[in-house]
């Protein structure tokens, strides 16, 4: 096989076909950068991005106040006031904008100023880089309603089903899929979006709710995506096992999830070469308290379940709270050993 850029190597990644190696992606909390920034940098450089985002400056807007990674409060984009009692991690919302739908719709007010900026720097740096290049801005639909609604008032919603609740979600969906035409025509290989669904042993509803009240939109961003040619990458906490079939059914190419939440020898039988898994080793327990033969251990798990040397898996890690740099660096190790393994066993390669 002829040498892989990283761009070449993670679209190989996402169609199922054979590579010389996993691609990587670190991901650095602000805890991180500020707690362990000269070891990070270190497993940087020895297992440099294959993944990255196209950042763009989008401007502070009137509404906005504060540092959502500092202690005390701030105010994002869309005049949602965050609470955080740890630096390095965001916080919660407490008073939400939208207390009454009968009151308090018209507090909510989508950042329209950031669909007119330019994103010339975002395609002058894909210009410029061989890496995988994805979206420089993190969309979400049900947590943004959380945010602006309440999570315990949004939860009461999502049963009652007042026609506020119908109203918020539409107006949240209709920005995000004008930030996505904006980036479908930019040139980045993929483009992200997020939303927490799951508890750490359920999804935080129904399924047939999840399928009724946001499937719908969510297959409309997978649509929008690849009709731009893009990659479609989906990050969701907890456990969410219950909507895999449904993400592979609207065409999601890479989910990041939290596997061991979950059954991961299951998960690999049932979902197994039908989406891409982009990450991820347990960031709660494993990473701030495990030993690197732990981290090991745990590599080898997620590959033996889902990892044959044809694509379908990236080595996505969270160096959040608590993550201790030394297993941060055993992740990227041992999935190199085991992706240059798994080639040097075998694998059906041809030049790309």
């Amino acid at each position: 096989m002829t040498e892989l850029t990283s761009r070449e190597l993670v679209w190989r990644t996402l169609r199922f076909e054979s590579t010389p190696r996993v691609p990587r992606q670190l991901w650095l909390l602000p805890w991180a950068e500020q707690h362990c920034r000269a070891e990070l940098e270190a497993i940087r450089q020895a297992f440099p991005d294959d993944i990255t985002a196209a950042e763009v400056m989008y401007p502070p807007l009137p509404c906005m106040r504060g540092d959502p990674y500092a202690v005390g409060t701030s105010v994002d984009e869309w005049g949602c006031e965050f609470v955080s009692i740890q630096a390095g991690a965001i916080g919660e919302v407490k008073r939400p904008l939208v207390e009454s739908y009968a009151s308090d719709l018209d507090k909510v007010c989508p950042p329209d100023a950031w669909l007119a900026v330019s994103l010339d720097e975002a395609n002058r740096a894909c210009a410029r880089s061989d890496r995988f290049m994805l979206s420089g801005v993190c969309l979400r639909l049900f947590e943004r309603m959380q945010f602006l609604r309440g999570t315990e008032n949004l939860y009461v919603d999502l049963i009652e089903q007042p026609a506020g609740l119908f109203t918020l979600r539409d107006r949240v969906h209709e920005w995000n899929l004008a930030m996505i035409d904006r980036w479908a025509a930019s040139d980045v290989d993929g483009i992200m979006w997020m939303d927490d669904w799951g508890s750490q042993q359920s999804l935080l509803m129904s399924p047939d709710l999840w399928r009724s009240l946001f499937k719908p939109c969510y297959r409309e961003y997978v649509d929008r995506i690849h009709a731009g040619g893009k990659a479609c990458f989906v990050h969701s906490d907890g456990y969410i096992d219950a909507v895999y079939e449904d993400l592979i059914e609207i065409g999601v190419d890479a989910i990041n999830s939290q596997l061991f939440c979950m059954d991961i020898e299951l998960i690999g039988r049932r979902f197994g070469g039908r989406i891409t898994f982009w990450g991820e080793i347990d960031r709660q327990q494993l990473l701030p308290y495990g030993s690197t033969d732990d981290i090991r251990r745990a590599v080898r798990r997620v590959a033996d379940a889902l990892y044959d040397g044809h694509g379908g898996v990236i080595a996505q890690c969270e160096s959040g709270v608590g993550a201790r740099p030394e297993n941060v660096r055993a992740v990227f190790e041992t999935w190199d050993r085991i992706g240059a393994a798994k080639a040097g066993a075998g694998s059906t390669q041809g030049d790309v």
